[in-house]
């Protein structure tokens, strides 16, 4: 009979394995769909504890493990692969090789993890029932999202999961905690590319000239009425500009302006309303000064919901394996995870793995230089999403 107790036994022992992996994909990191190495490394581990994959989205895996017991019950993990294009800060034996790319979103935690879970859960397939689908995905950084890519290829068929399970590293969170909340949980995002057209010339005689970087000003502070006087106050909502380009000089007026922002939301009636009033204000505003505006929105991941009893459930099963006390609640998060695809096809948990530790500086937040784990946090990680899984599959 599979228990806790084995379960844990069955992670600590591969807990130095794990930090293993966990520093050599951290080591070689790899951008969006570009995860050969990374990919290639993972397979390798399957081969050896015999765990039959196919190849799926160029470079993602889907790995089966399939229990010796009578069972229907199928559920599905999933990992992320892909680095980011960032300069890593840190001063360990691992750090990144590749000068400008690093793993500062946690996605070599997240692949080492289910590489440990499936070493358990190989382990044990003759004492549990049911099917269990390892999905390890490109491209979770870059749209359209390396998860939209495999659902499109059969990810969720052939056998069709019940469910689908996912983890993140949180820096916020103290190391050998998680968290979880039901229902909606994190943002859609829109990437919103503006390009101001006027009239250059010199900044001495602006009479004579369109000036789309007054235009462009114009349009970025209307935007944001959009939000703060269309939507529901009680719907969040995030307008940001992250980039504005004018290449004029102190006394040159250019004849363009290009813009870069992005906009979060929860509710697709209203994202989809929202970007049609932005386009028509842009487009407006610039008219009404003499300019043109072209407004290209680049459509991003939807908001990620986790089904509610689905999620009752791995949180049940959680505060378990771990205590009470360690299990936390999540508040809504406005940042965006192409896991939500997932959850807008099929029930899906997607919980936080908390990775922070002030003594170890790992208190920076992902997608920064200094980002990294407190690695104590791969002492459960494994152990707790193979536990989750097979009292969700019935055993």
């Amino acid at each position: 009979m599979i228990n806790k107790d084995k379960i844990q036994s069955l992670s600590t022992e591969i807990f130095e394995k794990v930090v293993g992996y966990r520093q050599h994909i951290h080591a070689n990191p790899e951008l969006s769909f570009k995860e050969f190495q990374t990919s290639a490394y993972i397979k390798d581990h399957l081969k050896d504890w015999g765990i039959p994959f196919s190849e799926m989205a160029n470079t993602g895996i889907v790995g089966i493990i399939k229990g010796g017991l009578p069972s229907e019950n199928i559920i599905a993990l999933r990992a992320d692969m892909d680095a980011l294009p960032i300069l890593e800060a840190n001063e360990k034996p691992y750090i990144s090789k590749n000068a400008g790319v690093m793993h500062a979103c946690g996605h070599d935690v997240h692949s080492s993890s289910l590489l440990g879970t499936a070493y358990i859960l190989s382990s044990l397939r003759a004492e549990f029932g049911g099917t269990v689908k390892l999905i390890f995905q490109p491209a979770e950084e870059l749209l359209p999202g390396g998860a939209s890519i495999m659902i499109k290829e059969g990810v969720l068929e052939n056998p069709k999961p019940q469910a689908i399970l996912g983890q993140h590293v949180m820096p916020m969170i103290e190391t050998g905690k998680v968290g979880f909340r039901s229902g909606i949980y994190m943002a859609s995002t829109d990437e919103l590319y503006v390009t101001v057209h006027g009239k250059g010339g010199h900044g001495a005689q602006p009479h004579q000239n369109i000036d789309p970087v007054l235009i462009a000003s114009h349009i970025i502070i209307a935007l944001q009425q959009i939000v703060s006087r269309n939507a529901d106050p009680r719907l969040p909502s995030v307008l940001s500009f992250g980039k504005v380009q004018a290449n004029g000089a102190t006394n040159i007026i250019p004849n363009e302006v290009k813009i870069e922002g992005t906009f979060r939301t929860l509710n697709e009636e209203w994202r989809k309303e929202a970007k049609r009033l932005m386009k028509k204000m842009a487009e407006g505003m610039a008219e009404s000064m003499g300019g043109t505006c072209d407004f290209r929105i680049m459509d991003g991941y939807p908001y990620l919901i986790n089904e509610e009893k689905l999620t009752a459930n791995a949180r049940a099963f959680a505060e378990d394996y771990l205590g009470k006390e360690n299990v936390i609640d999540l508040d809504i998060w406005m940042a965006a995870e192409d896991f939500a695809y997932y959850s807008q096809v099929t029930n899906a948990c997607f919980y936080r793995l908390g990775t922070g530790n002030k003594e170890k500086d790992t208190m920076h937040s992902v997608h920064t230089p200094k980002f990294d784990i407190d690695e104590d946090a791969l002492k459960i990680s494994p152990g707790l999403m193979a536990y989750i899984t097979l009292k969700q599959l019935g055993n």
